[in-house]
C-alpha cells in the first residue's frame, strides 16, 4: 500500500516508517520541524511538511499523498514538561486528537482513502473496578480525575470518531525504547515514588513491538479497537525498582497517598495505586502479533543495559506535532 503516516517523524513513527518499508510499503510521512524531515528521508520516507490541525492542508496533503491508508500517530508531546495537572500538558495533543482527527477523517472521506488507523491509549483508561487487568470490551472509567478529564475526553472521541468511520483504534501502552523515554530522568533523579501499597497497574509496549503491531493493522478491516501492550500488566511495586536497577539508579521512594497528592495531585495517586492494565489477547490472536519483548522485565534490562540510553533510528530529537 501507499500508507500516508502523519507523525511520521515522532518516537513511534521513527520505528513505523522502516518497518512499513520492509512489508513492502511505499511511505509517505509527514513533519513539522525541517530536522523531520532529514529523518524521514534518512529512512526512506516521501516527507511532507504538515500541521494536522490546519485542516486546508490536511486536505492538500491528503490529495497530493493519494494514500491506500492513513495512519494518525500525530501528537504534540516531544518537548513536553509534564505537570501535575495532565490535562495543562496535554493541550495540543488533545487538539490533535480531536479537531486533527475530523480533519485527517474528513480528507480521508473525500479522497476515499479506504483504511485508517489512529493511535490510543490504554493507561490510566478504563474503570477503577474489578479485576487488575481489562479488555477492549470493558467499560472506561466513567468518573476520570479532575485534571485529566479533558486528556480522557479527547481520547474517547478520537476511538469513537475513528470507529464510527470504519477505522481502527490501537491503545498503546506506554512507550519505552526512545532517549527521551519520560520516565528515565524522574527515575534516576527519586523523582517517581511508589504511592500508597503501589497498586495501580500499567501496562507497557516497546516502541518496536508497538510499530510492529501497527503495520499488521494495515491488513486488517475495522472498525476495531485493540490494545497493544506486552504481556505482563504490573502494578508499581513491581516494575519501578526494576526499572530503576536497569537504569542503575538508588531505589524508588515511597509516599503516602496524602504526601503524593500534595506533590504530584490526584493524578499521581490514581495512577500510582487504582489504575487498571490492559490485555493484549485480542491483539494477538486477531492480528497475529507476536512480541520481540515480551514483558517490560526482559525489555528494561536489554534496553536499558545498566544505565545505558537507547538510540533513535537517527539521531536528532523529534518536532513539536510528529512525536
Amino acid at each position: 500500500m501507499r500508507v500516508l503516516v502523519v507523525g511520521a517523524s515522532g518516537a513511534i513513527g521513527m520505528r513505523l516508517v522502516p518497518q512499513l518499508s520492509e512489508h513492502g510499503h511505499e511511505v509517505v510521512g509527514s513533519y513539522h520541524s525541517p530536522a523531520g524531515a532529514e529523518r524521514l528521508s534518512a529512512l526512506g520516507a516521501e516527507p511532507i511538511k504538515l500541521d494536522a490541525l490546519d485542516e486546508r492542508a490536511v486536505r492538500e496533503a491528503v490529495a497530493d499523498a493519494e494514500p491506500d491508508a492513513i495512519v494518525h500517530q500525530a501528537t504534540a508531546l516531544g518537548d513536553v514538561s509534564f505537570s501535575r495537572n495532565l490535562d495543562r500538558s496535554f493541550t495540543e495533543t488533545n487538539r490533535l486528537r480531536t479537531e486533527g482527527t475530523d480533519a485527517l477523517l474528513a480528507a480521508a472521506r473525500e479522497r476515499g482513502v479506504p483504511r485508517f488507523i489512529a493511535q490510543s491509549f490504554a493507561n490510566f483508561r478504563y474503570a477503577r473496578e474489578g479485576g487488575p487487568v481489562k479488555t477492549e470490551d470493558d467499560s472506561l472509567d466513567p468518573t476520570p480525575v479532575a485534571t485529566m478529564r479533558e486528556t480522557a475526553a479527547a481520547l474517547r472521541y478520537l476511538e469513537e470518531a475513528v470507529t464510527d468511520a470504519g477505522g481502527i483504534v490501537l491503545r498503546y501502552g506506554a512507550f519505552y525504547g526512545a532517549p527521551n523515554d519520560g520516565l528515565i530522568e524522574p527515575v534516576r533523579k527519586r523523582q517517581f515514588p511508589i504511592v500508597g501499597d503501589g497498586g495501580g497497574v500499567s501496562s507497557f509496549v516497546h516502541l518496536e513491538d508497538a510499530a510492529a503491531a501497527t503495520v499488521l493493522a494495515l491488513e486488517h478491516d475495522g472498525p476495531a479497537i485493540y490494545n497493544i501492550v506486552d504481556d505482563e500488566p504490573a502494578p508499581v511495586r513491581e516494575w519501578l525498582p526494576v526499572l530503576a536497577d536497569a537504569l542503575g539508579a538508588k531505589p524508588p521512594r515511597r509516599f503516602p497517598r496524602w504526601l503524593a497528592r500534595l506533590f504530584g495531585g490526584g493524578a499521581a495517586v490514581m495512577l500510582g495505586t487504582e489504575a487498571r492494565g490492559a490485555s493484549n489477547a485480542r491483539a494477538k490472536r486477531e492480528l497475529g502479533w507476536a512480541l520481540r519483548y515480551p514483558t517490560w522485565r526482559q525489555g528494561f534490562a536489554e534496553v536499558y543495559a545498566n544505565g545505558a540510553v537507547p538510540r533513535e533510528p537517527v539521531a536528532a530529537s523529534a518536532g513539536r506535532r510528529a512525536s
